[in-house]
């Protein structure tokens, strides 16, 4: 069966075009999958021979809210359901200059960051372009809020779907999608330097996020085994060759532990490899993970002011969502934990 919402308009004209049909049905036809639909039967200005062909030989995959939690702020979380069972997140965020959609790149994740619950049961698989679009549209569906903005920070290392990734970014940018342009998506990776220097070739307009939350060698390997094989320093010359290939200037994400990655000297650290390097650093309050022993700093005020007084600019992440199951993953893990306990599977959550 055909992938159809993974296709971009190029190629479902090319498609189409093999099927005997016109040029123009492309476009309808990608109309229509970008207003969510969930049926071809909803194309009502296809004729109902090309409606049942596309029904006959493609595929439409709409995922299934599992779970949704809303918080006082105006916070939505989703707990997706996919067509084979697996489930993952997405979460809408609400801000002055418009609402903002974090998505997933991936069944659970490989990369075994120490504070993130995405990780603690692996990667299962990658996610399809349909699927990371999907997200989006039926955000928008069921809450009833256009959307402006993406974060590719959800479950998933989106670097290491690449290619899924970059295929997304084409879709979502599409002037007869959803037309959400570059400079309002941003993309977090925890530092595939490889797949950076990669990305910095297609010269996108957006937001480049590394997950840095620490300073040296020795911490960061502790919380995020990627580093074993990169190393700060690697990491450091790749952000700094990116900005010299797009001019994107980059966010480092620094989640703030307790008693890890908190202490002046790390201030110290972190602000000498980053003076002359255009970017800022986005502090984190850490969210609770039930499975981890890691705490929230009772430091980040001092931690910010240490980096400011040394010509750092900094920002303190505004915390969303704090009175639902707000870090990555939590949601899902507690539905697959629930699920063990009563001895049902994944694809039963209610």
């Amino acid at each position: 069966m055909v992938d159809i919402k993974s296709m971009d308009l190029e190629e479902l004209t090319a498609w189409l075009k093999d099927q005997g049909e016109p040029a123009y049905r492309a476009k309808q036809v990608f109309q229509w999958l970008y207003r969510g639909i969930t049926s071809f039967e909803e194309m009502t200005n296809l004729p109902k021979a090309l409606r049942q062909k596309l029904e006959e030989q493609c595929v439409l995959t709409p995922p299934r809210v599992a779970r949704k939690q809303a918080s006082a702020d105006g916070t939505i979380k989703y707990l997706w359901q996919l067509a084979d069972g697996n489930c993952i997140e997405t979460v809408l965020m609400r801000y002055r200059h418009g609402n903002t959609v974090c998505i997933s790149s991936q069944v659970g994740c490989r990369m075994g960051c120490a504070f993130c619950a995405s990780t603690l049961a692996g990667r299962v698989r990658d996610l399809t372009p349909g699927e990371m679009i999907d997200q989006v549209l039926f955000t928008q569906t069921d809450s009833g809020l256009p959307v402006s903005n993406l974060v590719l920070m959800g479950i998933g290392e989106p670097l290491d779907n690449f290619d899924t990734v970059l295929k997304f970014l084409h879709l979502v940018n599409c002037p007869e999608g959803l037309n959400i342009g570059m400079r309002h998506i941003s993309l977090s990776t925890c530092g595939l330097t490889e797949k950076i220097d990669k990305l910095a070739q297609y010269g996108l307009q957006l937001t480049l996020s590394v997950s840095l939350h620490a300073p040296d060698d020795d911490t960061r390997s502790r919380l995020m085994p990627v580093n074993r094989s990169v190393g700060v320093e690697k990491l450091m010359e790749t952000c700094r060759r990116y900005f010299q290939t797009t001019g994107r200037r980059i966010s480092y994400e620094y989640a703030m532990i307790d008693g890890v990655n908190d202490a002046p000297w790390q201030a110290d650290r972190l602000a000498e490899l980053l003076r002359g390097t255009p970017g800022h650093v986005n502090l984190i309050p850490l969210n609770q993970v039930e499975e981890s022993p890691l705490k929230p700093s009772r430091h980040l005020a001092a931690f910010q002011k240490r980096l400011e007084s040394q010509g750092i600019p900094v920002t303190v992440r505004r915390r969303l969502g704090g009175d639902i199951d707000a870090s990555c993953g939590q949601l899902r893990r507690r539905a697959m934990r629930e699920s063990r306990n009563t001895g049902r599977k994944e694809d039963d959550i209610p």
